[in-house]
């Protein structure tokens, strides 16, 4: 299994594209999706799914492109299923960015627990704190969790804004993220990659 990472849109969200065999999961596309396009055509990728680990403007912002050009389905939380096309729930709204939406919610809900799609398998873990529907991606196989906006190399998720919650984020956390294996490899929405070990050691906030 090899993953790329982009940084893209317009606060450098850490998109990843999980690729095995020439097929691909896209996890967060916020932004440039001709970037994607460019690099799966390049490379000669098929991607077979959006995978989103919340619906916040900033790591939404290039569904809809990628969802139409390659007639693909996009997979989230359901708790946040109004939020993909509704500017004032995604923030953009809010952070006056104009209406960065999707046209339609999501095709599919993720609940915690193991998921396949096609020849990908992953653990969804329920993570909330920064929003409701947070989600990570545990590819256990491989020790790589996509922690989204959760957990941050030597920080956390924000929640300041509407809907979050510090305490739960903490919880999710402390119960859900620090329960793993040490060498996890921790890839965040925002910034360099960690790893769980590092991160119960020396982050500020635990």
């Amino acid at each position: 299994m090899n993953i790329y990472s982009f940084s893209l849109g317009l606060l450098g969200t850490n998109c990843y594209v999980i690729e095995q065999n020439q097929k691909a999961l896209v996890v967060d596309p916020g932004g440039e999706a001709e970037k994607l396009i460019q690099f799966f055509s390049e490379n000669d990728i098929q991607p077979l799914a959006i995978l989103l680990t919340h619906a916040h403007f900033d790591h939404i912002g290039g569904v809809e492109e990628l969802r139409s050009h390659y007639s693909i389905d996009v997979y989230m939380n359901e708790s946040e299923s109004e939020w993909l096309t509704n500017p004032q729930l995604n923030g953009s709204q809010r952070f006056q960015l104009g209406e960065i939406k999707a046209e339609r919610e999501a095709d599919h809900f993720l609940t915690e627990g193991t998921t396949t799609i096609d020849q990908f398998e992953f653990k969804v873990l329920h993570t909330p704190g920064h929003s409701p529907g947070s989600i990570s991606f545990l590819f256990e196989s491989d020790h790589v969790l996509i922690a989204g906006d959760t957990l941050f190399q030597m920080g956390i998720g924000r929640t300041d804004l509407p809907f979050g919650e510090h305490q739960t984020l903490i919880q999710s956390i402390q119960v859900k993220i620090f329960s793993l294996l040490d060498e996890t490899i921790v890839l965040p929405g925002h910034g360099p990659k960690t790893t769980v070990g590092e991160e119960k050691e020396q982050n500020p906030f635990f």
